[in-house]
């Protein structure tokens, strides 16, 4: 028991002794804007979670996520290390630089949900102008006469060869179509 004691005192001194050494970073010559450090973590975000659930389709086009970032943002690994290193020792700093990508990716989600939102209600009125066109189509006509003619429709893109037996009229209505042939008309 004085031993466990002993040994978890001693563990907490080892640790606050070891951690009290480490000084601020010096700041790098070619520190990373708050501004651009905040594009940059945004970029990271998406891609990374494009990685999640698009990885293979990501690695067949030949894009390598970290090179991309880089590339875009006109910077190299050296330089987004240290000055993630330099923002990360003040923590204020740090905090607000994540902030600021938390709030404009909560802006990205919102902007869109909302296109989402728009183009499922332009999808819904194009499916009730459709069918308000369909409806002005058989105005006028009683339900069967209306499941007739898509009834003798189905038959016609069918090409089926009892067509030209039950729906004569509606075939010399429509021009241009072939008209099927019977099995029964090539037998002898």
């Amino acid at each position: 028991m004085i031993l466990k004691r002993l040994t978890l005192y001693l563990g907490m001194v080892l640790l606050v002794t070891a951690c009290y050494q480490y000084n601020k970073p010096d700041k790098p010559k070619n520190l990373i804007s708050k501004k651009k450090m905040v594009d940059v973590l945004i970029d990271i975000k998406l891609i990374s979670s494009a990685n999640g659930v698009n990885k293979k389709i990501l690695e067949n086009h030949g894009i390598n996520s970290e090179s991309y970032i880089f590339k875009k943002h006109d910077i190299d690994s050296l330089q987004f290390a240290l000055s993630n290193e330099y923002y990360a020792f003040s923590i204020k700093e740090y905090e607000e630089i994540y902030a600021n990508v938390k709030d404009s990716l909560e802006q990205l989600k919102i902007f869109y949900k909302e296109l989402d939102l728009k183009e499922e209600a332009e999808a819904k009125a194009q499916k009730k102008k459709d069918s308000i066109s369909k409806a002005l189509l058989f105005k006028g006509k009683d339900s069967l006469e209306i499941i007739k003619i898509k009834d003798s429709l189905k038959m016609i893109t069918k090409k089926d060869s009892l067509t030209k037996t039950l729906f004569p009229k509606e075939l010399k209505a429509v021009e241009g179509l072939i008209s099927p042939v019977s099995d029964t008309d090539s037998q002898p």
